[in-house]
């Protein structure tokens, strides 16, 4: 007697509906009780944004568009052609540091690229030919490995 899977379906259903509904732990109350005394216990900072009282919420949009408002500043002036001399002048005292670190950033980026230009084009073919062999030797090795200790016997 073969039945259809649609009827198997149906008696499964059946069955599964006919069975009356299991209890939950009775642990599990004290301790969702006590996880959502927990969450209500947390810093308002810890919370969701919605339960932020108000004034720390106006502070934080005002604050978010106050960032927003400067960052759109800053690209208009540079894409407007902002006077790299003028702004020297006005931040010279707070990004004095700025100027050597990116005068050591840049000497080091000559450098990389000088020695980059000096080694023969046939060696880095070489040795991206060597890169991707050893790449293809380790996930050949890695599947080797795999099989040998995972496959099943």
């Amino acid at each position: 007697m073969k039945h259809s899977p649609e009827d198997l379906e149906k008696f499964i259903h059946q069955t599964l509906r006919a069975l009356p509904a299991r209890r939950a732990p009775h642990s599990l109350e004290s301790r969702v009780r006590a996880a959502i005394a927990a969450r209500a216990a947390l810093p308002w900072w810890r919370q969701s944004f919605a339960r932020w009282p108000l004034a720390a919420r106006v502070a934080f949009f005002i604050g978010s568009a106050g960032v927003a408002k400067v960052a759109l500043m800053a690209a208009v002036w540079v894409l407007a052609g902002f006077d790299g001399a003028q702004f020297t002048n006005a931040f010279s005292t707070q990004v004095s540091w700025l100027q050597g670190a990116s005068a050591a950033v840049d000497g080091i980026g000559n450098f990389c690229a000088m020695l980059f230009r000096s080694i023969p084009p046939l060696w880095l073919y070489g040795g991206l030919a060597f890169l991707a062999a050893m790449y293809a030797a380790l996930f050949g090795l890695g599947a080797a490995a795999y099989r040998t200790l995972y496959s099943r016997r």
